[in-house]
């Protein structure tokens, strides 16, 4: 299969700039990272490009075009434009960089291809020169982008109500090695009653990595994606049939996506929603779904061209130019608190539901509403609560409530609900509700309160 980018969005910082760039990809062969260049033993760019630099590098990307470009119909065009601007002077700029924004610029505007442009980077241009053993295999360069970013499964959390959490920031894949990184992390998620995989950022990717997650929460050798590109022969993706993990299916399934989700993120995105696999929460994602490959063009450039699209087996079209759109829309900022928010209402109208479970679920979502919908209590009705209970006393200071358990140091008390729940400041697993005759103590593994009177 082939690979797949997405174009830089905005004018940003060269360091980012770069981020972008290799970021938004949708690869079905080796992956780029986020990770700066390496700090010893790359490439040096050339400072300065020569005018037989610039004229090699142009007919090299034209040539490209004409061979390989997805659509023939806008071959002619896209080298027509490079073309014209080349001798118009556009490109008479020794400057490395500066050449290959202009061309990106052009290729874009020309397309509306976002995965259609050039980036300046010697080490990365090493890289895809050098010869490989296997086709399949990784370069030196991304693969050491994807060892430093665990593959792109960079954080594992287990939330309140046994809800799994995974970040994923690209779809990094190498060869015989991402695999086990993979398995590791979904038996991890296999192990929680709700799952959460935050794709926000996320700027794609290889589609095997993909390919081998979403493998996880279907039946074996389903058909994913069609790839279509020119005169060659379509390309099927199935799911696999052996996964050492096991399979996810039906576990509820939560999706958080941004507008900076792009490619392989996007495809990920798309197979939850056409397959019904679960929710998808946040903002609509950047639209950008044709495959593409990275070229190396001399001195010091890598072109990324798109050679094919994918059709995907459900919708038989794809997301390119629309993007995939969320199915609960939300401020991507809080994407999260409002999955965990819809993944507890759901665990929590399980049928025969255990008393421990409704009460662990309960006081997570009391946590997770806090944070979407904070409470706020007047003074005036905050400062009566205050007194002394039992062995413990509740203080007003600097416009709050203070709880001193014992001889321990006074902690912040905030709302969680206008019936007078406050958390505990320091202490996740402890709560303090006030009536205004009792402090009550609430533990998150005790379902019955220890009650201290006033007085």
């Amino acid at each position: 299969m082939n690979p797949m980018h997405l174009e830089r969005p905005m004018k940003m910082s060269a360091s980012r700039l770069f981020t972008v760039l290799t970021a938004l990809c949708f690869l079905t062969g080796p992956l780029p990272s986020f990770a700066a260049p390496p700090a010893s033993g790359g490439t040096p760019a050339p400072s300065r490009l020569t005018a037989s630099e610039r004229d090699a590098a142009l007919s090299s990307i034209k040539e490209e075009l004409q061979r390989t470009y997805v659509f023939p119909e806008k071959r002619a065009a896209l080298v027509e434009r490079l073309e014209r601007e080349r001798k118009a002077g556009r490109y008479d700029v020794d400057s490395p960089a500066e050449f290959s924004e202009r061309v990106t610029a052009d290729l874009k505007d020309a397309s509306k291809d976002r995965h259609l442009y050039l980036v300046n980077d010697a080490a990365q241009y090493a890289a895809a020169k050098a010869p490989k053993a296997r086709e399949t295999d990784t370069d030196a360069y991304w693969r050491q982008r994807a060892l430093r970013d665990h593959h792109g499964l960079t954080e594992l959390r287990v939330l309140p109500g046994n809800v799994r959490y995974l970040k994923l920031p690209a779809f990094h894949w190498v060869q015989d090695e991402t695999g086990a990184a993979y398995d590791d992390a979904l038996r991890f998620l296999k192990d929680g009653d709700a799952a959460i995989i935050d794709l926000r950022d996320n700027g794609g990717g290889s589609h095997a990595a993909v390919r081998y997650l979403v493998s996880h929460f279907l039946d074996g050798d389903v058909l994913l994606l069609t790839f279509q590109g020119g005169s060659k022969p379509p390309e099927q993706s199935r799911t696999l049939e052996h996964l050492p993990a096991g399979r996810l299916m039906g576990k509820p399934l939560y999706v958080l996506i941004n507008s900076q989700v792009g490619s392989a993120g996007e495809d990920f995105a798309y197979d939850v929603q056409q397959f019904k696999l679960g929710e998808l929460i946040g903002a609509r994602t950047a639209g950008a779904a044709n495959n593409n490959s990275l070229v190396p063009v001399a001195p010091c450039f890598v072109l990324s061209v798109s050679h094919g699209r994918p059709v995907h087996a459900v919708s038989q079209t794809n997301w390119e130019g629309v993007g995939v759109a969320p199915d609960v829309e939300t401020p991507p900022e809080q994407a999260l608190q409002v999955a965990q928010s819809r993944a507890l209402k759901r665990l929590l109208a399980t049928p025969g539901l255990s008393p421990d479970l409704r009460f662990e679920y309960t006081w997570a979502q009391t946590t997770v509403e806090a944070v979407l919908h904070p409470v706020s209590v007047s003074q005036q009705a905050l400062k009566p609560l205050a007194g002394r209970f039992g062995p413990h006393e509740v203080s007003w200071k600097d416009g709050a409530l203070w709880l001193r358990r014992g001889s321990r140091a006074p902690v912040r008390l905030t709302p969680l609900t206008t019936e007078g729940l406050f958390s505990v400041e320091g202490y996740e697993v402890l709560r303090a509700r006030l009536t205004g005759k009792s402090l009550e103590l609430l533990w998150s593994d005790d379902p019955a309160p220890a009650v201290f009177a006033r007085g």
